[in-house]
């Protein structure tokens, strides 16, 4: 699976994740309350740096691709949170995960990343695209729903398993 291009959502770009965009990422993650369902704590600018070049510089295994971008609200030209997919298994299997930052929460933002997301991955040949959402997430619940995400019996670290297949054929 080729690297992350830009892709357009309707008040959204997804930009492919840059080691530049750590400073402005600081700022829209840097609410202590976003990590309360996340986990960990807010990173600073040189964290978020060194966090990135990793992310670019692929995955050390050669049967995984990480694919991450940046939301970037195209009317107010910032960004406003992230969206990343882990592809596995000869690149059928992606693992999601979206964060909106939490001034800009609320306002359909991860709904519409998410979607776009899913709609890639399937386009490019993903057949099972999994999110894990902790059972006290009720929004992130709701984003997972909107992308045709549907919750599975299945707990792992605490979260539930969210899934959307591909059709057959």
């Amino acid at each position: 699976m080729e690297q992350p291009q830009p892709a357009r959502a309707a008040r959204l770009v997804l930009e492919p994740l840059a080691v530049r965009h750590a400073e402005e990422m600081a700022e829209v993650l840097g609410d202590p309350a976003l990590h309360s369902f996340i986990g960990g704590a807010p990173l600073g600018p040189a964290e978020l740096r060194a966090r990135y070049a990793r992310l670019v510089a692929g995955s050390p295994d050669p049967s995984v691709v990480w694919l991450n971008w940046v939301l970037r609200l195209r009317p107010e030209d910032r960004l406003v949170g992230t969206v990343q997919a882990t592809v596995t298994d000869g690149g059928r299997t992606a693992e999601v995960a979206w964060v909106i930052g939490t001034p800009w929460q609320g306002r359909g933002f991860a709904r519409e990343a998410a979607e776009g997301l899913v709609t890639l991955l399937l386009g490019r040949g993903v057949r099972t695209v999994v999110a894990h959402v902790h059972p006290d997430h009720t929004a992130s619940a709701a984003v997972a729903r909107a992308a045709g995400l549907t919750p599975t019996d299945r707990v792992e670290d605490g979260e539930t398993r969210w899934e959307r297949r591909a059709p057959d054929g």
